[in-house]
């Protein structure tokens, strides 16, 4: 996946009066910090030069995370969303995913950090029409009110970042603003799970059904230290590269994440939840299902469904075979 090119060139315009030597120690500085201080509700970034190394490492992996999310959701709920709420937006990742797959006509983006916030409408002033005319709100979403309303509200790579008082309060609060949906994504690290799992929870409670990845609404049947996540690869620049002392043109980005509206509607029958075990004539798949969690083998045999099983990966949805799937040992 690759960013919108005018988003690309965005950021490259943004990072272009840095040398990369202030860059480079910039980013180790923005990792250790996320790395050793999220979940403290403390500040992590507030300079211009923070800003922009952080949406030239973090802005593609976030909207290709985003993406792939929203598409999964966008499977199962087809309603209309003609507006945006960006919650914590950042540089606005989430926004320019959620615009390349709606015909938004309205944006708004909360942030909390200056510097955040005017890396972001500097981007914004080269996307389309919503994106170039979004609004921007300053405010903590954690100690002030939020009245905005919107058809789909977005909360990406925040939620881990606040205490568990603190999210709970904030999360009672988004749903509040989300006429339609509310999409959350998270690292897809067993911790980033933790707050998905925790968010599940507590939404079911309040009567919020789950639009995916979900194929139900029942308790998770995963271990407590086991977790769900998908992988979504990105394309990476010639800076970003640089930047992460990394050779290979893309990276991996492994993301968690909940779509949540406001009234029962179909969802997926089951979902891989690893990466398929292919071996010669068949496909190893397990999979989260309606009412279990199963192993699978699917082989030629089962024709339309074989090659559909070898194009899937882990988070699509998919249908088996009924009686022709037969039990797989456990392989790791």
């Amino acid at each position: 996946m690759e960013l919108p090119v005018a988003l690309k060139q965005g950021i490259e315009d943004l990072t272009a009066g840095y040398r990369q030597d202030q860059m480079e120690k910039t980013a180790r500085e923005l990792s250790d910090r996320y790395r050793n201080e999220s979940g403290t509700g403390r500040t992590l970034l507030s300079g211009d030069l923070e800003a922009a190394v952080y949406a030239l490492v973090r802005m593609p992996a976030t909207y290709g995370a985003v993406s792939d999310a929203l598409r999964y959701a966008l499977e199962c709920y087809d309603a209309p969303m003609k507006s945006l709420l960006d919650a914590g937006a950042g540089s606005g990742a989430a926004a320019w995913a959620a615009a390349g797959q709606l015909a938004l006509e309205q944006i708004t983006c909360v942030e909390r950090e200056r510097a955040m916030s005017r890396i972001g409408e500097a981007l914004m002033r080269e996307g389309g029409q919503a994106l170039s005319r979004a609004k921007w709100l300053h405010l903590d979403l954690t100690a002030e009110p939020l009245t905005a309303e919107a058809d789909l509200v977005i909360s990406s790579y925040v939620m881990n970042e606040m205490t568990e008082k603190d999210r709970r309060l904030v999360l009672d609060r988004l749903w509040a603003c989300a006429g339609k949906m509310l999409l959350v994504v998270e690292p897809g690290t067993p911790a980033g799970f933790a707050v998905i799992r925790d968010i599940r929870n507590r939404l079911l409670q309040q009567g919020a059904h789950i639009a995916a990845p979900c194929p139900h609404e029942g308790e998770c049947r995963l271990a407590e230290k086991d977790w769900c996540h998908v992988t979504c690869r990105i394309q990476r620049s010639k800076l970003h590269k640089a930047l992460k002392h990394g050779d290979a043109p893309y990276e991996d980005e492994k993301y968690t994440y909940m779509a949540f509206v406001r009234e029962e509607i179909p969802r997926a029958k089951a979902r891989i939840l690893r990466h398929p075990y292919i071996a010669k004539g068949q496909i190893g798949l397990e999979i989260c299902g309606e009412t279990e969690n199963r192993k699978a083998v699917v082989t030629k045999k089962d024709g339309a469904c074989f090659r559909e099983a070898r194009k899937a990966k882990q988070g699509d949805s998919f249908r088996l075979p009924g009686d022709s799937a037969r039990n797989l040992s456990v392989r790791n």
